[in-house]
């Protein structure tokens, strides 16, 4: 049996980027019983790839009671109803076995990972009390993506002397922007820029000097994007929302390193239940960025340890 429900987290404070902002975390939560055991995954619909949280129950709606994970991939596409059965599925497995979701993966046993800390869109003045607040983080992130951003980048680097950067512009730059922004990215040790322009119009990036390196975000959803990254990105960001769980993200983080990318482990803002499959797919990876649940005021029982930016591999009861 497959069943999925909506769930609501609220955050500790409002959260913004350049495509709007939100106060909660609306997140979807399938539940796999089958043989005795019983399996959760969990998805963040994104309004971006024209997704909905109705859209996603009806998606899961429409699966048999019997389906595997490789036919999962058959019926449904790339995406976050994919993702929250395909990670329920892995855990039903788990739970069934009695052996952790890594084991059956092949992988290595996973350890603690340090994260980044999102630091979002909001005036300069505000974004740089918000770096001084979190200059104790080793990794900070901030979501830009305005014609504005050169005082907030300032901002940011001015409260967090001492911090990495990391940028996500969220595809709100133009080629212009990118190009008068870069040099000064570089002089202000920024170390990886996400996604500066749009999805659809950052063929220009192939012919730009890129000081800082570039991430593909909303470029890259699975193996069939890798194609079109080439020459134009640095790394690419593995979210399982837009891989379709962590199956392919596997796949897809085998195959990018294959062709010389560098790998980021992203989320969006769900709970502890949403990224203890990403920490799977994180393991190793250049960057990992699955601070989801640091930015809620409310988590799942018996959530992930976070020390600090330090997260701890999910124990059994929460997933895996």
């Amino acid at each position: 049996m497959i069943s999925a429900t909506e769930e609501t987290f609220p955050l500790a404070q409002a959260f913004t980027i350049s495509r709007g902002s939100k106060t909660e975390a609306r997140v979807v939560t399938a539940t796999v019983a089958r043989g005795g055991a019983l399996g959760r995954g969990e998805c963040v619909p994104y309004a971006r790839y024209g997704e909905t949280v109705e859209s996603v129950l009806a998606q899961i709606a429409t699966l048999p009671p019997d389906v595997t994970r490789d036919a999962l991939r058959s019926l449904l596409p790339p995406g976050a109803a994919r993702n929250a059965v395909d990670c329920a599925l892995w855990d039903r497995e788990a739970k069934q076995t009695g052996q952790p979701v890594w084991r059956l993966a092949g992988l290595a046993p996973p350890g603690p990972l340090t994260t980044a800390y999102t630091l979002s869109l909001d005036a300069p003045d505000a974004m740089r009390r918000a770096a001084a607040d979190q200059a104790h983080r080793p990794l900070l992130k901030i979501k830009l993506g305005t014609p504005d951003d050169m005082p907030r980048l300032e901002a940011v680097r001015a409260g967090a002397p001492k911090a990495r950067i990391i940028i996500d512009a969220n595809e709100g730059w133009t080629a212009e922007t990118y190009t008068d922004l870069a040099p000064h990215l570089a002089r202000l040790g920024v170390a990886l820029v996400e996604q500066p322009l749009p999805a659809g119009d950052d063929d220009a990036l192939a012919g730009m000097e890129r000081p800082v390196a570039v991430c593909a975000d909303e470029s890259c959803h699975d193996r069939t994007s890798l194609g079109n990254l080439r020459g134009k990105y640095d790394l690419i960001n593995i979210k399982l929302d837009k891989t379709g769980g962590l199956t392919e993200a596997l796949e897809l983080r085998a195959a990018a390193e294959a062709e010389g990318f560098g790998i980021m482990v992203g989320c969006m803002v769900g709970s502890s239940l949403g990224m203890a499959p990403a920490l799977l797919a994180a393991q190793g990876a250049t960057y990992v960025d699955l601070d989801g649940p640091l930015l809620l005021s409310q988590d799942r029982d018996r959530p992930l340890r976070y020390e600090g930016s330090t997260v701890h591999p999910a124990t059994p009861d929460l997933w895996g």
